[in-house]
């Protein structure tokens, strides 16, 4: 996807996290961040985007801690969100394409990465807020949701602090029966190795594979849907591996 597409994403899946969080309401629980109600869930979306822009338009070029959640709850705490991803989707359209600041994956240039980056953070938390209504979630295309669960396998997952780990190597396929796409991930003492392939990936065998749409693995890698939502075949206890350690900190 290219960079004016994922800031486009952004910019609409703000205005759907907000819409299903006013609908909801702030007390209302979030059934996939479990123990979260939307006020918190605000809080945290608005904290990160504010947190992100402020190393686009300040340029720094080394970690720079959060402004921390404010105190804020009901139409105030919405009205700041909104306000905070405003400003975010407006530093991105306005940044220059040289952008030079801090990342923490790699990335063809820091506005690619930020830009993809904070599409997929305020996506999966579009669908938190939206799991808190009880109805069905706002689609993710298949184009958007395969480029997620790249990120997630190849970025996130290759960095040390993965919890991802097996004392006895292991491999998981990962395989988007609507895209082109398919994932190897390589599971041992060290960080997941994951390898993207076009078609159904290598004809070697796996411990595991789990394929379904790539929606619906975007969503199930993320833990916000359970794994009864895509197919998996072989060991059911490598696909535990994936959904017990690789919540993202």
């Amino acid at each position: 996807m290219q960079i004016t597409e994922h800031i486009a994403s952004l910019s609409e899946e703000g205005r759907l996290l907000a819409a299903a969080a006013e609908q909801a309401g702030p007390g209302a629980s979030v059934p996939t961040c479990p123990g979260w109600q939307i006020r918190h869930l605000l809080r945290h979306t608005g904290m990160v985007h504010r947190w992100a822009a402020a190393f686009i338009t300040e340029g720094h070029t080394a970690y720079h801690p959060d402004g921390g959640e404010p105190d804020l709850d009901g139409a105030e705490l919405l009205a700041w969100f909104r306000e905070g991803h405003r400003h975010l989707v407006r530093s991105l359209e306005e940044a220059p394409a040289d952008l030079e600041c801090w990342t923490f994956l790699p990335a063809p240039s820091p506005l690619a990465f930020w830009s993809r980056r904070q599409l997929h953070e305020t996506t999966v938390h579009r669908v938190d807020a939206e799991s808190a209504l009880g109805g069905p979630l706002t689609p993710v295309t298949a184009d958007r949701a395969a480029d997620g669960i790249d990120e997630l396998l190849t970025g996130f997952h290759a960095r040390p602090k993965s919890r991802v780990r097996s004392d006895r190597p292991r491999t998981l396929r990962v395989r988007a029966v609507n895209t082109a796409a398919t994932w190897t991930v390589r599971i041992s003492e060290a960080p997941p190795q994951a390898v993207r392939t076009a078609g159904e990936g290598s004809a070697e065998d796996v411990d595991c594979e789990l394929s379904g749409t790539a929606e619906g693995l975007y969503l199930a890698l993320w833990n916000r849907l359970p794994l009864t939502a895509v197919t998996l075949r072989g060991d059911r206890a490598v696909a535990r591996l994936w959904t017990d350690n690789s919540a993202v900190t």
